[in-house]
């Protein structure tokens, strides 16, 4: 191979890593979710979404540093003033928004919920809060916010379970005491 041919390989095999993470910009949005039923109502909230009333669990974003039992906990106190005892792990799930091709990783939970509050606000953008019947939820498929929504009741209908201890949580400090499998 003449020096010119070995340049252009050795370019070619540089830019190769560059190339691959560049066609590989998939970073979904991790959120969290509650199913919390009581006498076969479940807890939605009413939120107002790009000029929309649609219905939704209580879910929302993890924020960083945060696990994901933390944020469920937090999100269903913040959108609904309930406080949510996970109970298990009902599902994950991957969703592609059609209208922008966003992506979502959801971690949804069973629990139930306590210690209800009036003072403080729920989130902006919630509206209200809701105790609906599954009837009532599949009379409101047009307005629910994605199809996860149902997805998730009928998930919770069907009675599948995790227990929780198939979530994990590794921060910088833990993920030091594990030893690594070498490959």
């Amino acid at each position: 191979m003449d020096s010119a041919s070995l340049a252009a390989a050795e370019v070619a095999s540089a830019a190769e890593p560059a190339a691959i993470l560049h066609a590989m910009p998939f970073k979904p949005d991790v959120t969290v979710a509650a199913i919390a039923a009581t006498n076969g109502r479940f807890l939605l909230v009413e939120e107002r979404i790009t000029h929309r009333l649609v219905f939704n669990l209580p879910a929302g974003h993890v924020e960083d540093g945060e696990t994901l039992i933390d944020a469920v906990v937090r999100e269903v106190r913040e959108e609904t003033a309930w406080l949510f005892h996970t109970e298990a792990l009902l599902g994950i799930y991957l969703w592609r928004r059609p209208g922008n091709g966003r992506s979502t990783l959801r971690f949804t939970f069973t629990g139930s919920v306590t210690d209800h509050r009036r003072s403080p606000p729920l989130d902006r953008g919630i509206v209200r809060t809701h105790w609906l019947s599954q009837e009532e939820m599949r009379q409101r498929e047009a307005r629910m916010r994605s199809p996860l929504v149902l997805r998730c009741l009928d998930d919770f209908l069907a009675g599948n379970r995790l227990p929780l201890s198939a979530v994990a949580y590794l921060d910088l400090e833990t993920a030091t005491d594990l030893r690594a499998v070498s490959v």
